[in-house]
């Protein structure tokens, strides 16, 4: 008797324990877990974490890896029991790479690690949409007219650009003006996005107009398309999901979808960015506004509290605005729902 309530105490006090912690384990959590093809890194800490934003606190880096946050397909998962607290930690498979000592050192290569979350579902925003200020399409060169005055162009056709040509680079990216981005609550401008068309070399230039070559499209490339220099920075789809370091406050601002209303693995854009300390992998709440009704006993209004609608991770994030995948969709997602830290 005494052994059993001992038992039910240590059990107790480890519950409350994993709760205080924020490390709430699925019920039916596995022990250990061997990496597919085609398993995220969501996915993954969805099957032991109720809350898979807490997957760094769960992670127990091994110190042999450089950098632990990458699994790859074959890599064994086992959960384990540190001071009390569940850590996972790794067992390298064969597909991550293995020495064979006879009859001669032999290394297999490495395979891709596993993303973070689908890439097919955000690969075309990796590298196809970027988001510019007023004063950068200001001063970016655009496109004045094809050759013999075409005002539709593709690949190896000749185009003619008007803009500052002192110190031109080899090659610009052809993009389009897209989306307004305002923030509904200041109503500061904080930029637009602009669509990836394609690539075009330069080849010379005369009285601010430059004789350009068109190397790649995507689709037709058009009179006052603008020109970019390629951005220097690395898109990095490795990422692992956390929640935000500090407080945010935040609202949808547009739907990729091309519609007000977003669900599961639609890309959606909020007011926040670089300058309010968001990065690559921060998770958030996706809640809807509650209403405001009429209380038909007192006479006053009255607004309901706010709704949890889903999940959003963010995969790329610009100076003002963050581009992020919705995740999880428990009721439509619209345009001007509050994104906030989880729970």
């Amino acid at each position: 008797m005494i052994k059993t309530f001992l038992r039910g105490i240590g059990v107790c006090a480890l519950a409350f324990s994993l709760q205080a912690f924020g490390l709430d384990l699925r019920p039916d959590h596995p022990n250990t877990y061997v990496v597919k093809r085609g398993d995220t890194l969501w996915d993954i800490s969805g099957k032991f974490l109720q809350k898979p934003w807490h997957w760094p606190e769960l992670w127990q880096a091994n110190p042999q890896i450089a950098n632990p946050h990458l699994i790859y397909p074959g890599d064994e998962l086992t959960l384990v029991y540190v001071d009390g607290q569940p850590r996972l930690r790794i067992g390298r498979g064969a597909a991550a790479g293995t020495v064979k000592l006879s009859p001669k050192v032999r290394v297999t290569a490495l395979e891709s690690p596993i993303p973070a979350i689908p890439l097919d579902a955000i690969s075309s925003f990796l590298v196809g949409n970027r988001v510019i200020s007023p004063e950068e399409a200001k001063s970016a060169p655009y496109v004045l007219a094809g050759d013999e005055k075409h005002i539709i162009m593709g690949v190896g056709d000749l185009i003619y650009a008007r803009g500052d040509w002192a110190n031109p680079t080899k090659v610009y990216g052809v993009y389009r003006e897209g989306v307004d981005f305002v923030d509904p609550e200041t109503k500061e401008y904080l930029g637009f996005g602009v669509v990836d068309l394609g690539s075009a070399r330069f080849e010379d230039a005369e009285a601010g107009v430059a004789r350009m070559r068109l190397l790649t499209t995507t689709q037709d490339v058009r009179t006052n398309d603008r020109l970019l220099q390629s951005e220097e920075r690395k898109l990095d789809s490795t990422f692992y999901p956390r929640s935000p370091e500090q407080q945010i406050k935040g609202h949808i601002i547009h739907a990729f979808s091309g519609v007000r209303n977003a669900s599961q693995y639609d890309v959606i854009v909020i007011n926040r960015g670089e300058r309010e300390r968001l990065r690559v992998g921060d998770v958030l709440a996706i809640k809807g506004l509650g209403e405001t009704v009429k209380d038909g006993l007192r006479g006053d209004l009255v607004k309901l509290p706010n709704e949890r609608r889903g999940t959003v991770i963010l995969f790329r994030t610009f100076e003002k605005v963050s581009y992020g995948l919705i995740l999880r969709a428990l009721s439509p997602i619209r345009v001007g729902d509050l994104v906030e830290n989880p729970d």
